[in-house]
């Protein structure tokens, strides 16, 4: 071998390692930990996957569930949380030589502007906000480690008591019962979830805003500029929202990234819109010029900032169960969440391949009890129970297929308590084209559901149509087992008439044979 041909390969070899240096330290990383022990307890190899393939995934579906920071502590501190009328500020004294009696505490102060309540609110809000990235981190995390699933869990907004779901989950009931929903039906709940979580991120309050209400056909075409403050109803400006076209762009690029098959699409689509959201004195800021935007410009220059949970904190009450009204709404909740969540959980599965012939999925035990047990730590901390989000079907899309992806999931709710600030300053418009794309790639189910059966079409059409129109997972399902339960009727009434016909030929023929043997024993008596 010449010097000439050792010099080319040397030039050659050292331009390729400059020409990838990144390519050939990602490699060098995924191998490394796919043969630790952390990649073979995750079995990184066996389920075709690489650590920085659950790393993109786990920040895919922390990006598309961050809205849950704020918009969970917003539903729930609306209820008033632990404020009462007594931490109203109470009206000024009379003079002191009126004659007016002192006026005590207005029981409507509550629905009136009042500085001391509003400021309980406040107060009330940063609590929840910080227990729900607590039970988001523990929930995500036990998700992880212990069912080895790339499923994302925070608080949800369903009101079913904690004890019962957990206690299902210990006795195996709720997955006994996912295996009796019919597969056409468990296949339109991905299809129906999606069309679901499309809905939403169309909407203003948690999506772009394309859709928004309508006195005469209760939805329509929005993206206004303008819009009443009471109905929400397009006043002036449709198609003219300026978060509406950069939203519309931030999917483009999400898009065009899926087309050239570019990883993190979704991931750069968020960030585009958010870091345009972010700049004041613009038609397209998170932080309009008024008092609100100011209040929120100023705690998101904070950057980093620790809350310390106070009043949702062990505020638990068992008043009212004993009353059979209340074991009526416990019972009826159960019902609706057990369907709901097991829908998810299996519609998750299914997306991500995790399903093998007999309908089960590995870690499916575990699943359930993490998804119930961790509500009980939502519980305590004060917000609603915890859930497995169905967001967490962006990361699967990027390609996260073990609980590594949960891990790190909860690792950024853990890194979220401290940037709060920058979280929760993530626009609508900015989550909205994440949730349509999510709902684009569930929808492909459909094409294993037998629709030329009409018996296992109608069940699946009807879940795919109620869950977007009712704004509700159970309801679908509802509907679906109920409709397939009614078409499957006639042939339980054929089967129980060929029952009853072979019954009474089975009777007949037992009552010949012993007419018969009667006869022939006086026959041989006569004889």
């Amino acid at each position: 071998m010449g010097g000439g041909e050792l010099y080319s390969r040397f030039k050659n070899g050292v331009s390729e390692n400059l020409k990838n240096p990144w390519q050939n330290l990602q490699k060098n990383l995924n191998h490394s930990i796919s043969n630790s022990k952390i990649g073979k307890y995750f079995k990184l190899t066996a389920r075709k996957t690489c650590f920085t393939t659950e790393l993109r995934a786990a920040t895919a579906t922390f990006l598309t569930m961050a809205y849950i920071i704020t918009v969970n502590a917003t539903i729930l501190a609306d209820s008033g949380g632990t404020c009462s009328v007594s931490d109203c500020t109470p009206p000024p004294p009379p003079p002191p030589h009126s004659n007016q009696p002192a006026v005590g505490f207005e029981p409507d102060c509550r629905f009136k502007p009042n500085a001391g309540y509003e400021a309980c609110l406040s107060k009330t809000k940063n609590d929840l906000i910080a227990a729900t990235v607590w039970s988001a981190m523990i929930g995500s995390l036990a998700m992880g480690g212990l069912a080895n699933l790339p499923l994302a869990v925070a608080p949800g907004w369903d009101p079913t008591p904690t004890w019962l779901t957990t206690w299902l989950g210990f006795t195996g009931i709720r997955a006994k019962l996912a295996r009796l929903i019919p597969r056409s039906v468990r296949l339109a709940c991905a299809a129906g979830i999606g069309l679901f979580i499309a809905f939403v991120g169309l909407q203003s309050h948690q999506g772009v805003g394309l859709v928004g209400p309508d006195p005469d056909t209760l939805v329509t075409l929005a993206a206004c500029t303008s819009k009443d403050i009471v109905t929400g109803v397009c006043t002036g400006g449709i198609m003219q929202s300026p978060t509406f076209w950069l939203g519309f762009v931030g999917f483009l690029i999400t898009c065009y990234g899926l087309m050239k098959d570019v990883k993190g699409s979704m991931i750069y689509g968020i960030v585009f819109v958010t870091l345009m959201s972010w700049i004041r004195h613009t038609s397209v800021t998170v932080f309009p010029d008024t008092p609100d935007g100011d209040s929120k410009y100023r705690y998101f220059r904070k950057v980093v900032d620790f809350h310390k949970i106070e009043s949702t904190l062990g505020a638990i009450s068992f008043t009212g169960f004993n009353t059979g009204e209340v074991w009526v709404a416990v019972f009826t909740l159960l019902y609706v969440d057990l369907l709901a969540t097991t829908g998810t959980l299996y519609t998750l599965a299914e997306l991500g391949g995790f399903i093998d012939e007999k309908g089960d999925f590995e870690g499916e035990y575990l699943a359930y009890m993490v998804d119930a047990g961790t509500s009980i730590v939502g519980s305590t901390l004060g917000v609603s129970p915890v859930a497995t989000y169905v967001e967490s079907s962006a990361g699967i899309r990027e390609g996260g297929r073990t609980g590594l992806t949960a891990i790190i999931v909860g690792f950024y709710f853990f890194l979220s308590i401290f940037f709060i600030p920058l979280f929760s300053s993530v626009p609508p418009w900015a989550i909205g084209p994440s949730l349509v794309m999510v709902g684009v790639m569930m929808m492909k189910v459909i094409k294993d559901i037998d629709w030329n059966d009409i018996k296992e079409g109608v069940p699946a059409f009807v879940t795919i149509l109620l869950m977007p129109l009712t704004y509700s997972i159970s309801n679908g399902i509802i509907g679906g087992i109920g409709m397939y339960v009614a078409l499957s009727l006639y042939d339980y009434g054929i089967w129980l008439f060929k029952w009853l016909i072979k019954m009474k030929k089975m009777v007949s023929r037992e009552q010949n044979q012993v007419s018969a043997t009667v006869a022939a024993d006086r026959i041989v008596e006569i004889l």
